[in-house]
């Protein structure tokens, strides 16, 4: 091979070289993009040009009652032309946590949280600040931190109608107190509304509290397992249980069945979950607590908007998380008995009267 074919041959391999190099540096930069995705990408940026972003992380959406929530706030927050990431931590502290920075990192303005623990999930409220999101505190409370904005129902408030309801049925008796998860807070202010009307009955001897337990994470199979012992331990002697919701009602109704005993002792809810509203009608559980969902649900996205543009969420309280007064938007919970349950819960659609009769006979069903 001559000397000159060989130069001619290495120089064509340096040139095909060149040319494959600068043909990668073209695909991959980011700044040399056709005029084609050029447009592309204008177009995308001018599609959410003005358009808020929402965070909501749940604590669970095994609960019945969340779902309503999750679906009637997305729906508020499109009519107000805003778009929402929903993330759900199924009762997981840590879970919660990393899947709040992950909505942080995808570019939200409000971080909606309905906390699974509200000491735990504190930290959260200061990243998403150094971020330039604003934190609502959706239903239970955040504590120790500089939460935005605070948007319930009279959580203690509810523990009074409870234990109100229980009260004039059975004067009388041995009570069990079935309350929430220890690491929600509203079930410390359910159980602080409860014993501000059960305490002036005890100090009178009229009733007397034989037992108070707190079901893990709000979980019927717990509470399940709570009233089986309570029942064993008081040799069945039990006149009323006042129980903080409906999920745990259920466990407790299911234990109260296999002693025979549901429909002969006094029990509260909260919720107005389906299968505790058949249960009311049923005669087997005495009560629930409906906290209109859809105009909690209404009310946050409006909140969450208003804090995203920087506007006045007419709080209409305060409530202390340890830390500062959280302004506040608190709504009116209803007691809800077999009574008016059409002219509350069937009323608003929250349940339809088929649903909530289902196991009635129809000559029974009352009328709309």
């Amino acid at each position: 091979m001559s000397k000159n074919f060989k130069k001619n041959l290495l120089s064509l391999i340096l040139i095909f070289a060149m040319l494959f190099t600068f043909s990668g540096c073209a695909t991959t930069n980011p700044n040399q993009s056709s005029s084609n995705n050029q447009t592309s990408q204008t177009t995308k940026t001018s599609d959410n040009s003005g358009k808020i972003k929402i965070g909501f992380s749940f604590d669970t959406l095994n609960l019945e009652r969340w779902q309503h929530d999750r679906d009637y706030f997305v729906q508020r927050a499109k009519e107000l032309g805003a778009d929402v990431l929903v993330q759900s931590a199924n009762s997981d502290s840590q879970t919660q946590y990393s899947q709040c920075q992950n909505l942080i990192a995808q570019g939200i303005k409000v971080l909606v949280i309905i906390p699974h623990d509200g000491s735990a999930i504190a930290p959260i409220v200061e990243e998403a600040h150094k971020a330039g999101v604003k934190v609502l505190a959706y239903d239970r409370l955040i504590m120790n931190a500089d939460v935005d904005a605070y948007v319930s129902f009279d959580n203690e408030k509810v523990g009074e109608l409870q234990a109100e309801y229980i009260t004039k049925l059975v004067p009388k008796g041995n009570y069990f107190l079935l309350e929430g998860s220890p690491t929600d807070n509203n079930a410390k202010l359910f159980e602080q509304g409860q014993k501000k009307v059960l305490q002036p009955l005890v100090d009178k001897g009229d009733i007397k509290i034989v037992g108070e337990q707190w079901a893990q994470d709000w979980l019927t199979q717990n509470a399940y397992n709570i009233m089986q012992n309570a029942l064993t331990a008081n040799n069945n002697k039990i006149d009323a249980v006042v129980d903080a919701n409906d999920s745990t009602a259920l466990g407790a109704v299911r234990a109260l069945q296999e002693q025979n005993l549901a429909g002969k002792v006094a029990i509260s809810g909260q919720d107005a979950d389906l299968a505790n509203c058949q249960l009311i009608v049923e005669g087997k559980q005495s009560m629930t607590v409906y906290k209109p969902v859809k105009e909690e649900a209404t009310k946050g996205a409006d909140v969450a908007i208003a804090l995203a543009k920087g506007e006045d969420i007419n709080a209409n309280g305060k409530v202390n998380n340890g830390k500062i007064d959280v302004p506040s938007v608190l709504l009116t919970p209803v007691a809800v008995d077999k009574n008016n349950m059409v002219d509350t819960i069937i009323k608003d659609g929250f349940h339809s009267l088929d649903e909530v009769y289902k196991n009635i006979p129809k000559d029974q069903w009352p009328k709309q």
